[in-house]
């Protein structure tokens, strides 16, 4: 059952940010700063294949068009 606070038909709650551009990185251990560096390859590497199959359905749309 939900709580009292959350909202039955809102947005579903999203992911806890693990990394915040900017934010302050002294009081993170090099464990840390390794694990959050590994993050963002990994997302790097998923935006990295969203654009690549997006750019693919643009030029496949473009040739069905031009057809």
């Amino acid at each position: 059952m939900a709580s009292i606070d959350e909202d039955p038909f809102g947005a579903p709650a999203r992911k806890k940010i693990i990394h915040e551009p900017g934010e302050n990185l002294d009081l993170l251990s090099a464990h840390e700063l390794r694990e959050r560096i590994e993050f963002l390859r990994v997302e790097i590497v998923r935006l990295e294949q969203a654009v690549v199959a997006k750019e693919a359905s643009r030029r496949a749309a473009d040739a069905f068009f031009k057809s």
